[in-house]
């Protein structure tokens, strides 16, 4: 249940309603967002350019994304993204991999086990040790390595958003979430 009132899209006026015509604010956290015209226009282009616009293997990212969501137990989130996850290709049995509390899965490739280390690491510690950097470092670019850390960076501060807001799920939510082991 929302903590605050999801902002009324109809009363939009000007720029603000051309921008929320062009996105689309169906999604409950795009309704929640509108309440700051300034906010959702620097959420959703950092998060585009992230989604769209990077080196980082959109596989590797989705992985990423994923396990901040658990790690956050942001249902919204976990939902949202196991959905584009299925749309870049991660595999089945690793989106149900990651319902476990472990990253040891043999789902994982070494380099998918690497890159979850490094998103509970950052995560949970803030800092990544210099084993976690030096073992996603041993395959990914430095630019890579900057959008997998902005990455896990941004999708923290989603998880904490839909978290503190209490973002309502979408259609679909409440059944998945009985299986979702959060």
């Amino acid at each position: 249940m929302s903590r605050i009132p999801y902002y009324d899209v109809e009363k939009a006026e000007g720029r603000h309603a051309e921008f929320l015509q062009k996105l689309g604010p169906h999604l409950n956290i795009y309704r929640m967002l509108a309440n700051s015209e300034s906010g959702i226009k620097g959420f959703t282009r950092m998060g585009n350019a992230l989604l769209h616009r990077c080196e980082l293997d959109a596989q590797l990212r989705e992985l990423a994304i994923l396990r901040v969501g658990r790690v956050s137990r942001a249902a919204y989130e976990v939902f949202q993204h196991e959905r584009i996850a299925r749309e870049v290709g991660v595999p089945e049995e690793k989106i149900a991999a990651l319902r476990e509390a472990t990253v040891e899965s043999p789902a994982f490739s070494d380099n998918d086990k690497a890159v979850l280390r490094y998103t509970d690491d950052v995560v949970r510690n803030v800092r990544a040790s210099d084993r976690t950097l030096k073992a996603v470092a041993a395959f990914l670019s430095p630019g890579a390595l900057v959008e997998l850390t902005l990455t896990i960076g941004y999708y923290m501060m989603v998880c904490r958003f839909l978290e503190s807001m209490g973002v309502d799920g979408e259609e679909g939510q409440a059944e998945w979430l009985k299986t979702a082991k959060l």
